[in-house]
């Protein structure tokens, strides 16, 4: 059993993100959901980006930061999107991460630090011509992320859809979302040493 803090895209904490969420807690993983954005939901991306801008990324990446204040350490930390920020921040800084699981998006490692740390695997995953994750140098990130770590994956599904895995959205995809689903429960156990069992 692995315990993941899965931070929401900027739709806010849809009730598809709530279920991607269930998928991984039915296979036996603890998984929080924080809400970033303070119960309030969107029904674009523009628009949902636009709140970010008005409480400002930084802040979104200190809510995240003290959403976990409470929790042990050992944790995974997952994001789709936006909710990329403060997942792989904490991975990049929270002493005793355990992993990082990056959806739809991946910021230079720069930004939170001098390298990725050791001892954290990471996978990364996206559309391989959504027009957010490749468009605007994502994929750069993830490919070079993964040049750098010494356990990173990335894996590319066909398609242009950003938010393919909340299956609330008209922008769902199942069939990649079948697979990511199968990869990232892969990733938790084998982060929980249960890989092979």
């Amino acid at each position: 059993m692995a315990e993941v803090v899965l931070f929401h895209h900027a739709l806010g904490l849809t009730p598809g993100v709530v279920a991607f969420a269930d998928a991984l807690r039915g296979a036996g993983h603890i998984v929080h959901t924080p809400d970033l954005f303070a119960g309030r939901t969107f029904d674009s991306i523009e628009a949902g980006v636009a709140h970010a801008e008005e409480i400002g990324f930084d802040e979104v990446i200190s809510r995240g930061a003290r959403s976990v204040e409470g929790l042990p350490a050992g944790l995974v930390f997952a994001g789709f999107s936006l909710g990329v920020l403060p997942a792989q921040n904490l991975a990049q800084t929270r002493p005793g991460a355990r992993g990082a699981v990056l959806m739809y998006s991946c910021i230079p490692v720069s930004e939170f630090g001098p390298a990725w740390p050791d001892g954290v695997p990471v996978q990364i995953h996206g559309m391989d011509a959504d027009p957010f994750f490749v468009g605007e140098g994502d994929v750069e990130a993830a490919r070079a992320l993964v040049a750098e770590a010494e356990d990173a994956e990335l894996f590319l599904y066909p398609g242009d859809q950003h938010y393919f895995a909340d299956s609330t959205l008209p922008s769902y995809d199942a069939a990649a979302t079948t697979l990511l689903t199968e990869r990232v429960l892969t990733f938790l156990r084998g982060v929980d040493g249960e890989e092979g069992e």
